[in-house]
């Protein structure tokens, strides 16, 4: 077993900021909203269930009315709950799938939600394009070099998504040089590296033993895959699949329909 702090990981060891059997105890506030999340999660509470008022549950965890409007809030910014004015809070309709029009950046996304961002590095590799590669990484003619990355992304320390990625390095030679130690691959390319086209495909999958063991997830547990290419000119800049999991994560976009 690795030493606490580190975990192992696509034969990696990298010392990562993810909660541990030693971790603290949970907050008060930490424990009344998975309380709530669990009985959404589970059905308990189906949708348009009015959940407990604030009084209620004040009396029922013997806490003050500050940490339960916190507790409510946080639900309604993850749109688990809906607020009704003057009739209560309940349990909001499962939200529907929407496209994802533009390439995120985690770490924004996460510091937009209000939330801590970290990020540890698993494998860094350079080797020749293989026949398991994306047919236009393959080496063709001449040798065509790729960087290897593995990653996994954390908000408020806990695991959010674990990400593999292909950079060419015959369409992208500086990032060679780059620390992907210290800074995301993702939030260097969007800045460095200039794209005229990309394709996602977004679906359902069951966790693998290694995705479980990054995520700390049991394994076959439902996660969203993310896989997404990237182009400029015609040369690919990066493949990458970036595995979240489904209980912390959704893809929301805002979209006006075409003249």
């Amino acid at each position: 077993m690795p030493p606490a702090g580190e975990t192992r990981a696509f034969g990696v060891t990298a010392t990562v900021h993810i909660p541990a059997a030693t971790d603290p105890v949970p907050t008060l506030h930490q424990r009344i909203r998975a309380d709530l999340e669990a009985k959404i999660l589970s059905g308990e509470w189906p949708p348009g269930h009015r959940i407990p008022f604030e009084h209620e549950l004040m009396v029922q965890y013997g806490c003050a009315r500050m940490t339960v409007n916190k507790v409510i809030a946080g639900l309604v910014a993850a749109g688990l709950v809906e607020r009704r004015r003057r009739a209560g809070s309940f349990v909001a309709q499962p939200r529907l799938h929407s496209a994802m029009l533009h390439i995120p950046d985690i770490p924004s996304e996460i510091a937009a939600r209000g939330e801590s961002y970290s990020y540890t590095l698993l494998r860094r590799r350079c080797r020749p394009a293989t026949a398991k590669d994306p047919a236009d990484l393959q080496a063709q003619g001449q040798p065509r070099e790729v960087l290897d990355l593995s990653c996994l992304h954390l908000a408020n320390g806990r695991p959010l998504a674990l990400e593999d990625r292909l950079i060419s390095l015959s369409s992208v030679p500086e990032a060679a040089e780059t620390d992907f130690a210290a800074t995301p691959p993702g939030s260097w390319l969007l800045r460095h590296v200039p794209w005229t086209e990309a394709e996602h495909r977004i679906c359902a999958v069951g966790a693998s033993a290694r995705a479980a063991e990054a995520l700390r997830v049991p394994k076959g547990t439902a996660c969203l895959s993310l896989e997404r290419r990237t182009w400029r000119g015609g040369e690919t800049v990066t493949v990458v699949r970036q595995l979240f999991r489904g209980d912390a994560y959704d893809l929301v976009a805002r979209f006006s329909p075409q003249g």
